[in-house]
C-alpha cells in the first residue's frame, strides 16, 4: 500500500534538504553519514528532478524567490514542505515496480498537485533499515512562483496566484490522499483506502518512540544477560500500545461498559471516561486522558459497543437460563445505564493515607543497571519499604494472604461503587443544568409566542419574530420530552435540586478520592509482598543448589 506523509519545515537553510536527498543520512537522528576523511558519503541508488527550477540550484533559486516577494524572513514561517509518498514493499517483487519508474510517477503528482512551486522530487530505494520500500521524496518552496488555475480543494482565491504561500487544508490533503490512490490503482500497485481511518492510528511520533525503546530495552539485555541476569521485559511498549492491548483485552470479554471500565481499572489501573460522546483512557502513567480517536477506530464508541453486544450474545447463546444485562447502543443509553438513582449521600469514608512505597526491581531499573552507587541507595530504600510492608500487615490483622486479598477486592469494589455513584451524580447534575437552560428559554420567549397567538396577521408576525418562536418552540418540545407528560417544575425547584446535586456531588468526590488512595495503597503492599515472596523464593532456591553442589 501507498501512504503519503507531510513535513512542515521552518529550516531557512533549503541546501540541507537537498543534502538529505543526496547523500547518506541516520534514520534515527537524522545527521550525515561521514566517512573516515570527515566527508558525506553519497547514496547507493538515487533519482533527483526538479520542477521549476534546477535540482542542484534549488536552494538558491528559492532564495531569490523569497528576496523578489519579501517573503519566508520571519523564523516562525513555515520555508518549505516536505511530502514523501512510500510504496509497499510487495510492489518491487510482485508489481514490477523500480526506482525510475517511481521516478516518473512522483513527478506526475507534483506537476499535478503542485504545478506552481520550484520542487524537488528524489527516490530512494532502501527504505528504513534497507527494507527496499521504494519512497518518493517532494520537496517544494512554501512560496509559490507561477499562478495556477485554481481548483476546488482550494479555500481561498490567494491560493492560485504567484507570491502566496502553500496552504495545506484538510480538503487539500484528502485530495492527494484520493490521487496517490488513483495513481496506485491506474499503475495496478498495492493500495488501501487511505480516507478510512485505521482501526489501529500509529503516529509517526510513535512510530519512531517504539523504535527508540525497543533499541535501547535490547542493549540493555544484552548487558544483562552478560552479567547472567535473565531480562524480564523483552518487548518495548509504547503507553498508547499499552492502551492499545488493555482495551483489546478488556474488550474481548466485558459486555457492557460499566464491566468494561471495571476491567481496565481493576487490571491495568487505566481509567475509562465518556465525554461528549468521546471514549477517553488515563494511562496509569500520565495526567492527561488519550481520547480513542488517538487511538483507531477499534477504541471509539461504535466498536467497543459493537462488541459489548456481541460478547453478551455469545455468553446468552452458551447460557441460555441467564437474563444478560441489555447493552446500551448509544451514547445516551450508555449514559443512563451507568447513572441509576445516585440520591443517596455516601457514608464519609476516612483514609489517611502512610508514607509507604513500592519496592523497586533492580532487574527492571535501568538507572540502577547503569550507577552501583544508586544501585545500593535503592537496596537500603528497598529493606526500609519491605520492613514497612510487614509492619502494615501486623498492624491491620491480616492473618493470611487470602485475608489480604478478600481486604483487596472489597476495596477495589467499594472504589467502583463509589466512582459509579459519582458518575451518576454528575450524570444527573447536566440533566438538571440542561433543564434550567431550556426553562429559561421558555420563560424568556413566552411573551412572544403569546402575542403571536393573538395577532390578527400571524404570517408577518411569525417573519418577524422567527428566532424567538424558534427557541421557544425548541424550548417547549424539549421540557415536553423531558418531563413525560408531566407538570414543568419551577424554576426556584430546579435550583434548590441542583444546589442538593453540587452538595452530594462534591461529598462524593471526597468519598471517591479517599476510597481510591485505600485501593492504590492496598495494591502496593501487594506489589511489595509479591517482591518480597519472590525474592525469598529465590534464596530458597539457591540454599537447595549450593545444598547439591
Amino acid at each position: 500500500m501507498a501512504v503519503i506523509k507531510h513535513i512542515a519545515s521552518k529550516n531557512a537553510d533549503y541546501g540541507e534538504s537537498e543534502r538529505y536527498l543526496i547523500f547518506q543520512h541516520n534514520e534515527y537522528t537524522q545527521k550525515p553519514i561521514l566517512d573516515d576523511e570527515g566527508h558525506m558519503i553519497l547514496r547507493d541508488e538515487y533519482y533527483l528532478d526538479g520542477l521549476n527550477c534546477d535540482p542542484f540550484t534549488f536552494a538558491s533559486e528559492c532564495q531569490e524567490l523569497n528576496s523578489y516577494y519579501h517573503k519566508n524572513k520571519n523564523f516562525n514561517e513555515i520555508k518549505s514542505h516536505h511530502y514523501i509518498i512510500s510504496f509497499d514493499p510487495k510492489d518491487r517483487d510482485e508489481c514490477g515496480l523500480t526506482g525510475e519508474r517511481a521516478q516518473q510517477l512522483g513527478l506526475t503528482f507534483t506537476k499535478k498537485n503542485f504545478p506552481g512551486h520550484q520542487a524537488l522530487v528524489c527516490t530512494h530505494t532502501d527504505g528504513h533499515n534497507e527494507s527496499g520500500n521504494i519512497h518518493v521524496h517532494i520537496v517544494i518552496n512554501s512560496l509559490r512562483k507561477y499562478d495556477i488555475p485554481w481548483e476546488p480543494y482550494m479555500e481561498f482565491d490567494c491560493e492560485a496566484k504567484a507570491g502566496y504561500k502553500h496552504h495545506l487544508s484538510t480538503a487539500y490533503l484528502t485530495h492527494l490522499k484520493q490521487e496517490v490512490m488513483n495513481m496506485c490503482k491506474k499503475e495496478g500497485l498495492h493500495q488501501v483506502d487511505l480516507l478510512t481511518p485505521a482501526e489501529r492510528k500509529i503516529t509517526e511520533k510513535e512510530y519512531w518512540a517504539q523504535r527508540r525503546g525497543q533499541e535501547k530495552l535490547d542493549k540493555l539485555n544484552q548487558k544483562m544477560k552478560e552479567d547472567e541476569i535473565t531480562p524480564k521485559e523483552t518487548r518495548y511498549q509504547t503507553e498508547k500500545q499499552f492502551l492499545r492491548d488493555a482495551i483489546d483485552d478488556a474488550a474481548s470479554t466485558a459486555r457492557s461498559p460499566e464491566e468494561f471500565s471495571k476491567i481496565l481499572d481493576e487490571k491495568y489501573h487505566i481509567i475509562f471516561k465518556i465525554s461528549r460522546n468521546r471514549y477517553s483512557y488515563l494511562h496509569p502513567d500520565r495526567k492527561k486522558y488519550i481520547t480513542g480517536r488517538n487511538l483507531g477506530t477499534r477504541y471509539e464508541e461504535d466498536f467497543l459497543l459493537q462488541a459489548f453486544k456481541e460478547n453478551a450474545k455469545s455468553l446468552s447463546d452458551r447460557k441460555m437460563e441467564i437474563e444478560e444485562p441489555q447493552v446500551p447502543t448509544t451514547t445516551k443509553d450508555l449514559q443512563t445505564t451507568l447513572s441509576p438513582d445516585a440520591s443517596a449521600i455516601p457514608v464519609p469514608f476516612i483514609f489517611i493515607k502512610s508514607d509507604l512505597r513500592l519496592v523497586i526491581d533492580l532487574q527492571t531499573c535501568i538507572k540502577a543497571q547503569q550507577s552501583e552507587a544508586y544501585a545500593q541507595k535503592v537496596k537500603l530504600s528497598n529493606l526500609k519499604q519491605m520492613a514497612q510492608t510487614v509492619a502494615y500487615i501486623q498492624e491491620h490483622g491480616y492473618g493470611s494472604l487470602e485475608d489480604f486479598h478478600t481486604a483487596l477486592d472489597q476495596a477495589s469494589d467499594q472504589t467502583s461503587a463509589a466512582r459509579k455513584s459519582l458518575k451518576d451524580t454528575e450524570q444527573q447534575l447536566k440533566d438538571v443544568n440542561e433543564q434550567i437552560h431550556f426553562t429559561g428559554q421558555y420563560l424568556a420567549y413566552k411573551n412572544v409566542y403569546a402575542n403571536y397567538r393573538k395577532s390578527r396577521n400571524k404570517d408577518k408576525f411569525y417573519e418577524e419574530h422567527r428566532a424567538e418562536l424558534s427557541l421557544y418552540d425548541t424550548a417547549l418540545r424539549t421540557l415536553k420530552e423531558k418531563s413525560d407528560g408531566n407538570k414543568l417544575p419551577s424554576m426556584k425547584a430546579l435550583y434548590a435540586e441542583k444546589d442538593r446535586l453540587i452538595e452530594l456531588r462534591d461529598m462524593q468526590r471526597e468519598d471517591f478520592s479517599n476510597h481510591r488512595d485505600y485501593e492504590r495503597e492496598l495494591h502496593t503492599v501487594s506489589a511489595n509482598i509479591d517482591m518480597i515472596l519472590g525474592k525469598s523464593h529465590q534464596q530458597e532456591q539457591q540454599i537447595i543448589k549450593n545444598q547439591d553442589l
